[in-house]
């Protein structure tokens, strides 16, 4: 696969990270001779998509530059029960102080590129791109993003900041779809301009209004697929985008009412995370 771009705060995050585990100093790795060093295996106790490993490079590269760590495996990569990861060598306390941060972030970003790639697949072929939402851990969106990414989805809007998706409270604050997205346009940022619409009326008034994507908020399926024909037949027809109530059973045929997007808070919102165990040894070597 193509390399996902990292994240651009993964080094915050990882700073984050370790300052909330390790505080003022770890106490019990404390107990271990400065000079021991040890070495450790991480294995998965599950079938997944790997995701995570510059996070695991970054955490260990922090806490001390002698750390050494040999993939078996690499990003993206499907990995079966009982599969090895990596296998860890260095300083005994660096090993032991970065264990739990390193598979924190390994076994949530497998977990959430693991439940992209059982969605994507799902509609593989169909033309149709399976997005992300907001809906993410916080502190830990753009790391949750990336793992969509590596699993083979696609980012919907970051945050507030880079996108207008009109909802129908901002509907009713403006006066109407057409006053909504004029507003949105009138504020020059030049995002795209998503609108969210419940009916096959308002998916109309969203055209009309010259929005760039609709988004069909639990459109059964036959209205989502006369929507598909409606928006076909218009001068300027709208990406769409389907949201809400999506399951891997309904996926496909969602997909292949021919929406363009169908967006799935679940992915990172009732994430997974996948069972990682770390084997040590901490005899000298």
């Amino acid at each position: 696969m193509t390399p996902v771009p990292l994240p651009h705060d993964l080094p915050q995050q990882i700073e984050r990270a370790l300052q909330e585990d390790i505080g003022a100093g770890d106490l019990t790795a404390g107990l271990i001779p400065q000079d021991a060093r040890g070495r450790a295996t991480v294995i998965t106790r599950e079938a997944a998509i790997v995701c995570g490993l510059p996070y695991v490079q970054a955490v260990f590269a922090r806490l001390d530059g002698r750390v050494q760590i040999d993939w078996h495996t690499r990003e993206g990569a499907p990995v079966a029960v009982d599969q090895m990861l990596f296998q860890i060598q260095g300083p005994a306390r660096a090993l032991l102080t970065g264990e739990r941060t390193a598979l924190n972030f390994l076994q949530l970003l497998s977990g959430t590129a693991t439940a992209a790639h059982a969605y994507a697949e799902r509609i593989e072929g169909t033309g149709c791109r399976l997005l992300d939402t907001r809906k993410t851990i916080p502190g830990l969106r753009t790391a949750q993003k990336y793992a969509v990414r590596v699993g083979g989805g696609h980012n919907h809007r970051i945050g507030l900041f880079d996108g207008i998706l009109i909802k129908e409270n901002h509907i009713m604050a403006a006066g109407s779809i057409l006053q909504a997205v004029q507003a949105a346009r009138a504020g020059g940022t030049g995002v795209p301009v998503e609108v969210e619409v419940e009916n096959l009326e308002e998916l109309r008034q969203a055209i009309s209004a010259g929005a760039d994507i609709a988004m069909l908020d639990d459109f059964p399926l036959a209205d989502m697929a006369e929507g598909v024909a409606v928006n076909r037949r218009a001068a300027r027809p709208l990406k769409l985008e389907a949201s809400g109530g999506v399951s891997l059973d309904t996926i496909r045929k969602i997909a292949e009412t021919g929406v363009d997007f169908i967006s799935v808070g679940s992915i990172t919102k009732h994430v997974h995370a996948v069972d990682l165990s770390m084997r040590f040894d901490l005899k000298e070597i």
